[in-house]
């Protein structure tokens, strides 16, 4: 079944290029990253498929309604333990 062009419009607005996102789970790819996989958004195609540059080197197309993955902030990604005295 095809994604709805308002489905996929969601995700070319909400997934630009440059977005980092974490992979909870991989559905159905035969060779599938890690939960906690770490990449950035390459662009999201006309079909609605995010396509990620992962940080092991890997790109790939997660797709939203098989795998399940979720968007993270560069802020929260870079910060450092606190470290109380």
């Amino acid at each position: 079944m095809a994604m709805s062009r308002g489905r996929v419009e969601f995700y070319k607005e909400h997934y630009p290029a440059g977005t980092r996102i974490c992979l909870d789970r991989m559905g159905d790819d035969p060779n599938p990253l890690p939960s906690g996989a770490k990449g950035t958004v390459s662009f999201v195609d006309d079909i609605g498929t995010v396509f990620v540059n992962f940080d092991c080197g890997r790109m790939l197309g997660v797709c939203p309604e098989v795998d399940s993955f979720h968007k993270i902030s560069e802020q929260t990604e870079s910060q450092e333990p606190k470290m109380s005295m």
